[in-house]
């Protein structure tokens, strides 16, 4: 179990990714860069909340990385949707 600093410390930083995300996808020149630095903020802060948050650092192996995979593949498609829009829309129109 994490002490109480530690646990703050950890939600300070998380709010902290959250707000400069916020602003991030607020501005109006967003590009490949900024795209990125979001989806590993992403990454960084469901990493973060399922190990320290939800304590499954030292769960059942394939519980703990089902919920890791799951931070790492939304983040992987919002770059794709950032790279291959024409593509998705194609895959996801109804006929």
């Amino acid at each position: 179990m994490l002490d109480s600093k530690t646990i703050d410390f950890i939600w300070l930083l998380l709010l902290g990714l959250t707000l400069l995300s916020a602003a991030i996808a607020e501005s109006p020149d967003q590009g490949l860069i900024l795209t990125l630095v979001i989806a590993c903020t992403i990454a960084f802060k469901g990493r973060m909340i399922v190990d320290r948050f939800m304590e499954l650092k030292n769960a059942n192996r394939l519980i703990r990385n089902s919920m890791r995979i799951y931070f790492y593949v939304i983040p992987a498609l919002i770059v794709l949707v950032y790279l291959l829009p024409d593509l998705i829309l194609r895959i996801t129109t109804l006929p």
